[in-house]
């Protein structure tokens, strides 16, 4: 294994997250539905109980994630599912679970927190066209076009 890398409960590890310093850093301005087209393509080939996550803004802006398994690690460790590389992100950040049709957020008591359109999320449902911050990733999330209306557990 790696010096610095550590296993089993991460003991004696020292969390080098950085903490946003002002409020004015949790502002929430929600980025327009300007899509891409290839960015609509993407979405609209996106299989029966898949998703994906679009980066925003942040040092990956343009990324995209398909979001295909029952749960989906992001952080800043190496081996996240989805690895964001910024000291903003906790190493082990927060999970998106699937049950069905149905995503959820939740935060892995990460530094920073992680938020759902603008509100500080322990748990949340993601809807069609939600936006995610996870430090300083500004992210929007889209579901299947075949499972819209079915996602939103209605």
């Amino acid at each position: 294994m790696p010096a610095g890398i550590h296993r089993g409960g991460d003991t004696g590890f020292t969390d080098t997250t950085q903490t946003f310093g002002h409020d004015s850093d949790l502002s929430f301005v929600p980025f327009g539905m300007e899509l891409t087209d290839v960015e609509v393509e993407a979405i609209n080939a996106l299989p029966s109980r898949s998703a994906l996550l679009l980066v925003r803004s942040g040092p990956t802006a343009g990324a995209r994630y398909l979001l295909d398994g029952d749960v989906t690690t992001v952080g800043r460790h190496p081996e996240a599912d989805i690895f964001f590389d910024d000291v903003t992100v906790s190493r082990r950040h927060a999970e998106i679970t699937r049950t069905g049709n149905i995503f959820e957020l939740v935060d892995q008591r990460s530094l920073n927190g992680t938020y759902v359109n603008g509100e500080r999320a322990d748990r949340a449902l993601l809807t069609d066209g939600a936006e995610v911050r996870i430090g300083k990733f500004r992210l929007n999330f889209f579901v299947a076009p075949l499972d819209r209306g079915q996602a939103t557990g209605a």
